[in-house]
């Protein structure tokens, strides 16, 4: 069922869980993720970046198709657009349905980026639609999720105050593109921004950290944790295997098939690993 955001993110914070937030790149991401979080009985974000609105030439084919598939589900799914540093994106999402955006000033200085995200907030708002955002800039292609970075508690408390996003993406020590688990968390930061922020917090960058840190990450005081490049690496070594098996193959649902079928497998096992609840935690109808 299509759901906004910010009611699947809110609902994770009372249930004590994490939601995933897996980026789709074509069609068969869509249905991959949408049957993993069916299969794992919890909610789900799917996630299109700008870079793959420019992979594709455009925006609307692929969210159109995304809200779509997240129509069809039988648990809660959301639309949202991630890293989006174009207003006029923005706007075209919005005309599209999504239910939330990722705007990323963070290569701004810090008041450029309050300014900018204040004023993408205020026009999401009046849309309904949820805002995230990112703060500071490391440099270098992982930006601020770069492993040395770390958000400060203080500033991205004056951050959400001063901007009022819905959910904040904070540096606790992931990193994009990662094709190890080997990522070192900073728990004890995200302890403080679970603290000094009140709304929930963003992981990017989570290919790169192992299970047992995911999960006990969303206890410490995570949302909302982002996959990529994990899930399109099971999927991409399922389709080498289907090609490789059979170097006849030309019929791309052959091939694509199994992709699928492998991501929709990891999907719902991270999601099952995402949507523990602490001990002691008890879970509502809602949460789900």
């Amino acid at each position: 069922m299509l759901s906004a955001t910010t009611d699947i993110l809110d609902a994770a914070v009372r249930g004590g869980h994490g939601v995933g937030a897996f980026n789709v790149v074509q069609l068969e991401h869509a249905y991959a993720l949408v049957e993993g979080a069916e299969r794992a009985g919890t909610a789900l974000v799917l996630q299109i970046s700008e870079n793959c609105a420019r992979y594709h030439g455009s925006l609307a084919p692929l969210v159109l198709a995304a809200l779509a598939v997240a129509a069809d589900a039988s648990v809660p799914v959301a639309v949202h657009l991630d890293h989006i540093e174009s207003p006029e994106l923005v706007e075209r999402g919005l005309d599209l349905g999504v239910a939330s955006v990722m705007f990323d000033a963070s290569a701004d200085p810090y008041a450029d980026n309050v300014a900018r995200t204040r004023e993408i907030v205020r026009r999401c708002h009046d849309r309904g639609v949820g805002v995230e955002a990112e703060l500071g800039e490391v440099g270098g292609k992982d930006g601020v999720h770069a492993p040395g970075a770390r958000t400060d508690p203080a500033e991205a408390a004056a951050y959400v105050a001063a901007t009022g996003v819905d959910a904040l993406a904070v540096a606790v020590g992931s990193s994009h593109a990662m094709r190890t688990r080997d990522a070192v968390l900073d728990f004890d930061r995200i302890a403080e921004l679970r603290a000094a922020v009140a709304v929930p917090l963003v992981l990017h960058g989570a290919s790169g950290v192992p299970d047992a840190d995911l999960a006990r990450a969303v206890r410490a005081g995570l949302t909302k944790v982002n996959i990529s490049t994990h899930l399109n690496a099971a999927f991409t070594r399922a389709a080498r295997a289907a090609l490789a098996a059979d170097p006849a193959l030309v019929d791309p649902r052959r091939y694509l098939g199994p992709a699928r079928a492998a991501v929709a497998t990891e999907a719902a096992r991270l999601l099952g690993v995402l949507d523990a609840v602490p001990a002691g935690a008890v879970r509502t109808r809602e949460t789900r």
